[in-house]
C-alpha cells in the first residue's frame, strides 16, 4: 500500500503564486505585498516569506527590502523551459514508480470516486487528490534530489480562467491519472512514462492557452 505525504505548505503557497504570475493575474511590474498574500491565503507570513524567495530564485519575481517583491516579466519561452523540466523529470519519476512495484490502488480508488461525480467536481477535493498522487508518485520514486526539483518545479493545476475551463481539465485529468496509474500498477514503466509526458504536456498547453490572452 503506498504511503501518502502532504504537499508542504511553501510549495503549495508557490504554486499558487507561479499560477497567478503565468495566467497574468499578477502582471509584469505589480508589486506584492507579503502581509496582503498572506492574508489572502489565510496562512502566517513565513511560508509567504519562503514562497517568495523561491520564485525569486526561480526567476519570477524580484525581491524588495521590507516591502515585498515586484512581479518579472517572462514569456512563453520561460513557461515551456518550465514544463519540459516538469515533463523530463516527472515522467522518469513514473516509470521508476512502476519499475519499483508501486501500489496505486487506493489513488485509483478515489480516483474513480470523482470519475463517478455528476455536475460540477469540488475544486478542494481534486485539488487535494491531485497533491496525493504527484507526491506519492515522487516518493515511489525512490530519488530525493529528484522529488526535490519536482516540487521546485510544482504549479498545480493547469487549468483555464473560466469555470467550464476547470470543470473540463478536471474531467481530462482525472482520466489521464487513471491511466498513469494504471500503468504503474502493471509496472509498465515506459507506458507510465509516456502517460506522464502527455500529461503534463496538456497542462502545459493550457497555461500557454491562458498567457496568449494576458
Amino acid at each position: 500500500m503506498e504511503t501518502l505525504e502532504l504537499m508542504p505548505v511553501r510549495v503549495r503557497i508557490t504554486a499558487i503564486l507561479k499560477k497567478a504570475i503565468y495566467s497574468g493575474e499578477y502582471k509584469s511590474g505589480e508589486e506584492l505585498s507579503l502581509t496582503k498574500v498572506a492574508s489572502q491565503l489565510g496562512v502566517s507570513r513565513t511560508p509567504v516569506r519562503e514562497a517568495f524567495q523561491a520564485l525569486a530564485a526561480e526567476g519570477l519575481i524580484t525581491l524588495r527590502m521590507n516591502k515585498g517583491a515586484i512581479v518579472n516579466q517572462i514569456d512563453q519561452k520561460f513557461i515551456k523551459d518550465t514544463f519540459e523540466m516538469r515533463i523530463l523529470l516527472e515522467s522518469e519519476a513514473a516509470a521508476r514508480a512502476a519499475a519499483n512495484g508501486m501500489d496505486t490502488s487506493m489513488l485509483l480508488k478515489r480516483l474513480h470516486a470523482m470519475e463517478r461525480q455528476t455536475g460540477q467536481l469540488n475544486k478542494k477535493d481534486y485539488e487535494l487528490l491531485n497533491q496525493d498522487i504527484h507526491m506519492a508518485i515522487w516518493n515511489a520514486a525512490d530519488n530525493q534530489k529528484l522529488k526535490s526539483y519536482l516540487l521546485e518545479l510544482w504549479n498545480g493545476p493547469s487549468t483555464g480562467r473560466s469555470v467550464s475551463d476547470e470543470e473540463s481539465h478536471f474531467r481530462q485529468s482525472t482520466a489521464e491519472h487513471i491511466c498513469i496509474l494504471r500503468h504503474i500498477q502493471a509496472g509498465q514503466a515506459e507506458e507510465a512514462k509516456k502517460a506522464m509526458a502527455d500529461h503534463i504536456s496538456r497542462s502545459m498547453n493550457n497555461i500557454l492557452k491562458a498567457y496568449e490572452t494576458v
